[in-house]
């Protein structure tokens, strides 16, 4: 009787696993495709590109391709997404307090701060762009880089994040969504070796930064990480020449990501109470269920 208990058991966590390498891998490919096919429909569409790019709906349409296909799982993986509702019971595990959320909403000015003055140090300049200069109104392309940092976000933080996070431990989860979402954008890092090293610190390091300002987020999350990635593209737009098509600039951008990162990683060393389940696993000789 234990060795058939035992063998359920070892089938069961093989099937867990596949599950969840299924819908990390199908989330991905479709990620990737279908930002492939709303970028090419950008021109079509006559939408500017310097108000919102249609690329950002692809992590948005790869969730729904997995609610399609795994609808019993979505609702856990996307909770958490929007605002709780009046009535609905509370979760017992501690919340993350709300001067974390305010300081996640403050980091991007830290970041772009960072940025301008490695940027003013390395290049003796620092490119600014007016509101007036602007070929758009003001509200309009902050609402669309709202709702395109939305789309994105629905994607990396509110449901690979949490997906991946039933695997590995917070800091392994965000860093593997942050290269990910690194990886996605094909034409960044085209633009060559430095300038991709750039980027990729930058999208490998603010995912960490989100990752553990989310961690016992219990409702809000879109909202939170969509206005993180607002804020951090509009400061690049505003502060720094995000069009550059040189290294140095990504590259101070990439370091002061990693440096405002720093803080979040002390933190999450400070407050931790268990160790993450990769690391309990390893310890105890056991496999994750």
């Amino acid at each position: 009787m234990p060795d058939h208990k035992q063998g359920r058991a070892q089938a069961r966590e093989k099937t867990q696993h596949g599950q969840w390498a299924a819908q990390a891998g199908t989330f991905l490919a479709v990620a990737l495709v279908a930002a492939g096919i709303c970028g090419a429909l950008q021109s079509a569409t006559g939408i500017p590109p310097e108000v919102v790019q249609l690329t950002q709906l692809g992590p948005a349409l790869a969730v729904a391709a997995v609610a399609l296909l795994w609808p019993s799982r979505i609702r856990d993986r996307l909770a958490g997404t929007l605002p709780a509702r009046a009535g609905r019971p509370t979760s017992r595990e501690p919340r993350t307090p709300a001067t974390a959320r305010t300081a996640l909403l403050l980091t991007p000015a830290l970041i772009i701060a960072l940025s301008a003055g490695g940027i003013l140090l390395t290049s003796g300049r620092l490119p600014t762009t007016s509101p007036h200069a602007l070929a758009h109104p003001l509200a309009l392309l902050v609402a669309a880089q709202l709702l395109g940092a939305c789309a994105e976000e629905i994607g990396w933080r509110c449901y690979l994040q949490p997906l991946l996070r039933t695997r590995f431990g917070p800091v392994t989860a965000s860093a593997l969504v942050g290269t990910a979402w690194g990886l996605w954008h094909v034409p960044a890092l085209a633009q060559g070796p430095a300038y991709a090293a750039g980027f990729l610190t930058a999208t490998l390091t603010m995912s960490v930064i989100l990752g553990l300002a989310l961690e016992r987020v219990h409702s809000n999350r879109l909202l939170l990480a969509g206005g993180f990635h607002t804020l951090v593209n509009l400061g690049m737009l505003f502060v720094t020449d995000e069009t550059s098509p040189t290294a140095a600039p990504m590259v101070v951008f990439g370091a002061a990501c990693l440096a405002a990162a720093l803080p979040w990683l002390a933190r999450a060393r400070r407050t931790a109470t268990a160790p993450d389940r990769i690391t309990a696993a390893t310890a105890h000789g056991s496999t994750l269920t």
